[in-house]
């Protein structure tokens, strides 16, 4: 079981069941992080951080800040898929990070600009 990318027909195998999913909001300038795990049951959010406040995006009650980041585990069932949108508002296109490890969505795939992205766990 591993993660995959698909999007525009292709499909990429990105060898990993955890990884970390990131962006900056194009107005607030704020860094946002979401790790992933793929399990039996599906795709599963285990953290959420956000770097800090702004325009519609105050962390939730139970968030914690540890001086740098809110951190949080949204309340979500396991999904089959997750769809990335690549509108261009945010700063910079997605960052997939796995083990640390940090590249564009882009460099993953034959088209650069593809929208959208499925998150999937492989066939």
């Amino acid at each position: 079981m591993q993660f995959c990318l698909l999007a525009a027909g292709s499909l990429v195998r990105l060898g990993t069941v955890a990884l970390t999913l990131a962006w900056t909001h194009s107005i607030e300038k704020i860094r946002w992080e979401e790790d992933y795990r793929a399990t039996p049951a599906g795709i599963v959010v285990t953290q959420d951080r956000i770097q800090g406040t702004g325009a519609g995006m105050e962390p939730p009650p139970d968030a914690t800040f540890d001086g740098t980041w809110f951190r949080y585990t949204p309340k979500l069932p396991p999904q089959r898929q997750v769809i990335l949108r690549r509108s261009g508002t945010t700063v910079g296109d997605w960052q997939v990070c796995i083990k640390g490890q940090c590249r564009t969505m882009g460099s993953y795939l034959p088209d650069k600009k593809a929208d959208p992205v499925t998150l999937k766990i492989c066939p």
